[in-house]
């Protein structure tokens, strides 16, 4: 992954449409995998569309700074 705020955005500007797992850091060795579409890129956060089938809700949102602090985890398939 980029390691600039500027190259993070500009990198998933590309990836908008394609399918991305988001493995989220909750603290003392906790993680959580979500999967869906990466819906949209706005100036501060990204939109994911999240699968219904494993999640209760419809999308989720996270800053690109959670990137660089690797507070969550980016994998696209």
């Amino acid at each position: 992954m980029p390691k600039d705020l500027v190259e993070i955005k500009t990198y998933l500007d590309d990836k908008v449409g394609q399918e991305i797992v988001v493995t989220v850091q909750m603290g003392r060795k906790k993680r959580k995998e979500r999967r869906g579409i990466l819906e949209e890129t706005y100036r501060s956060v990204f939109v994911v569309a999240l699968d219904q089938d494993e999640n209760s809700f419809d999308r989720a949102s996270y800053s690109y700074r959670d990137i660089l602090t690797n507070a969550i985890e980016l994998q696209f398939i």
